[in-house]
């Protein structure tokens, strides 16, 4: 008598090896039964009814929206805010009449005119031995690069500027009359900047 209820013990079951096929087939994720056809020819894996993908976002441009180009403009940013805070000597024109009636130093170039401001002293003495003028005197204001830029810039009537520390080469700074840098109603570029958002 067995100890199961009296029935006759089953033979032990050997397992089946795998094959490799069946592997692949789980990989790819089509179930080993429907891998073949009854006929032996690979079946196509039935589609599951997922949504498709979304598009992958267009490419950044690599010389606009590049590291580089952004650390730049905080960098730029940087010294637009430091220059705004700061104190500058503006010189004052050679044209006749007392002081308080000459207008700032200037130059135009490319049909930009661009205000002459320095940091220091010592800034405007080296511009002045660059002209050849180092002998005479300069009469200078004390204006805040805020000032120069909000008021003074407008002031001019014609597209403008400020040049800083213009004779101390790579070491100086131009701010030209871009949207950003100077009020909107007089930047260069407003017109771009309004027909891109129409």
């Amino acid at each position: 008598m067995s100890e199961h209820g009296g029935e006759a013990a089953q033979p032990p079951r050997t397992s089946i090896p795998r094959s490799r096929l069946a592997d692949y087939a789980d990989m790819a994720g089509v179930s080993s039964g429907a891998a073949d056809g009854m006929d032996g020819q690979p079946r196509e894996p039935q589609p599951r009814g997922e949504a498709e993908p979304p598009a992958p976002p267009p490419p950044a441009d690599p010389v606009l929206d590049g590291p580089e180009v952004a650390a730049r403009k905080r960098s730029f940013g940087a010294l637009l805010g430091e220059f705004r805070r700061t104190p500058v000597l503006v010189p004052l024109g050679e044209g006749p009449g007392p002081d308080d009636e000459r207008g700032m130093l200037t130059a135009d170039l490319n049909g930009i005119r661009f205000i002459l401001a320095f940091t220091d002293e010592q800034a405007l003495a080296r511009y002045a031995r660059e002209r050849g003028a180092y002998q005479r005197e300069w009469t200078y204001q004390t204006v805040l690069g805020a000032r120069l830029l909000d008021v003074a810039v407008p002031a001019a009537g014609v597209p403008c500027g400020v040049a800083l520390d213009c004779a101390d080469g790579p070491d100086g700074m131009v701010f030209p009359p871009v949207m950003g840098i100077v009020p909107d109603e007089v930047a260069v570029d407003a017109d771009e900047h309004t027909e891109g958002s129409a």
